[in-house]
């Protein structure tokens, strides 16, 4: 039987690609495609959306009766409703969504106590292994490297830094403290006379150029060398992957919460 599943934000740049991608793989039967109640998109086909053949399926602002697994990349607030949506019917959820606020941990840990929940900054495999590759590198390169992270997206990105740059940036407060040392501040960008900078220090720049799919770098430097690990997609159909592998490994899971650092490694959630 095909997991059946709903795509919060179906109108959506990653909304799209996953009703697509999942198109194509006979695993997946999509059975609700969700838009906010103020949507224009309300009533048009998920299909004629993604840019494929219909599907005989509206975009609605309701989940149907049944689902195994409802994916979100919708907006933060869309977040919070439909999260509360599964944990009332006992519905795991796949939330790609990025850009919430420090109260909406709370929700999380929360409905994560009674549900699956699985939530990641990114849901590319290559970013996933990037941030243990980063939390190793924090752990053996001390305080005389100095840390710059760096990520690109679209003009039409809301949010920055990107919730990867901020996952990579907790990747390396974790891989100092793994070593036992202080995680460091963070600052946003520099101007003015900033004085020389500190040891320990993790500076953070968010770029937005034109259609850029996503593209992030991090430099550990010392006086002598750098150390340069980057990561660049090319398309969104690799998050929609990664969301898709992340919905078939939930299904059947018990509640905790995930992310794709259990689905790619191993783990049981927390």
């Amino acid at each position: 039987m095909p997991i059946e599943y709903v795509i919060a934000g179906a109108g959506g740049r990653m909304g799209r690609r996953i009703v697509a991608v999942a198109a194509e793989d006979s695993r997946f039967r999509i059975v609700g495609a969700l838009e906010s109640p103020k949507s224009e998109l309300l009533g048009a086909d998920a299909g004629r959306l993604a840019g494929i053949d219909a599907l005989d399926l509206a975009a609605t602002d309701t989940v149907p009766a049944g689902f195994d697994v409802l994916i979100d990349f919708s907006s933060p607030e869309g977040t919070r409703h439909w999260l509360e949506v599964c944990r009332t019917m006992g519905r795991p959820i796949v939330i790609g969504t990025t850009g919430h606020d420090a109260a909406f941990q709370d929700q999380l840990r929360s409905a994560a106590s009674v549900i699956p929940v699985l939530r990641a900054a990114n849901m590319s495999v290559g970013v996933n292994v990037l941030l243990r590759l980063v939390r190793e590198l924090a752990r053996v390169l001390d305080e005389s490297y100095d840390i710059e992270i760096t990520e690109v997206h679209h003009r039409f990105k809301a949010d920055a830094p990107s919730g990867t740059a901020l996952a990579l940036r907790d990747a390396i407060i974790q891989g100092r403290k793994d070593a036992g040392r202080e995680p460091g501040e963070t600052v946003h960008g520099r101007h003015g006379q900033t004085g020389a900078r500190p040891p320990g220090q993790i500076g953070m720049h968010a770029l937005r150029i034109g259609d850029t799919v996503g593209e992030h770098t991090v430099n550990f430097g010392c006086l002598g060398e750098t150390i340069c690990v980057s990561h660049s997609a090319h398309s969104r159909d690799t998050f929609a992957a990664g969301a898709l592998r992340a919905a078939a490994w939930i299904v059947g899971r018990p509640a905790g919460l995930y992310d794709m650092r259990d689905v790619l490694f191993g783990g049981a959630g927390g």
